[in-house]
């Protein structure tokens, strides 16, 4: 029996860094077990530089990155997602869509690098800080765990990796 493929959307206002670089890392780290993706509620319409330079300097792909709004993941087409994840404190303040498929919920807050658009350390920070996080989600026995169970862990990796 094949493991399951876990769909999770991350979220974060202007999509142009922090959502970016966790979509890039799950997809990768992941190794298909999860297909990530990333929105912004008000996206910004492009990707930091220095956020595709820290994904690209990596070796991970960044030719299907883009800027995009949470809608694209919330009308009728949208895979169902299993995880919903924010990432910015913007976004977890704001009113969110249905999400179709009941997720498990979290917010994982990291500071903003794109607030320091020429500073390439605030962008390793925030990569660092997102792939700590999504390895503690990759070790876990996800397909054991209930969705009030999988929010709990969820929630206790922001907290064990705090900023």
């Amino acid at each position: 029996m094949t493991d399951p493929t876990y769909n999770i959307l991350f979220l974060c206002t202007g999509n142009s860094a922090r959502s970016q670089m966790a979509e890039a890392l799950a997809n990768v780290l992941g190794k298909g077990r999860f297909r990530a993706y990333s929105a912004g509620s008000h996206p910004s319409g492009s990707v930091q530089p220095l956020a595709i330079a820290q994904i690209k300097t990596l070796g991970y792909p960044v030719d299907t990155l883009r800027s995009k709004s949470w809608d694209e993941f919330a009308g009728p087409g949208a895979p169902a997602m299993d995880f919903v994840i924010t990432v910015c404190d913007n976004a977890a303040g704001e009113t969110c869509p249905v999400w179709i498929g009941q997720p498990a919920i979290a917010h994982w807050g990291a500071p903003d690098p794109a607030l320091h658009p020429d500073d390439p350390q605030a962008f390793k920070e925030a990569w660092l800080l997102l792939k700590r996080r999504i390895e503690l989600l990759l070790a876990l026995p996800l397909d054991k765990l209930d969705q009030l169970a999988r929010e709990q862990h969820l929630r206790r990796i922001a907290g064990e990796t705090a900023p």
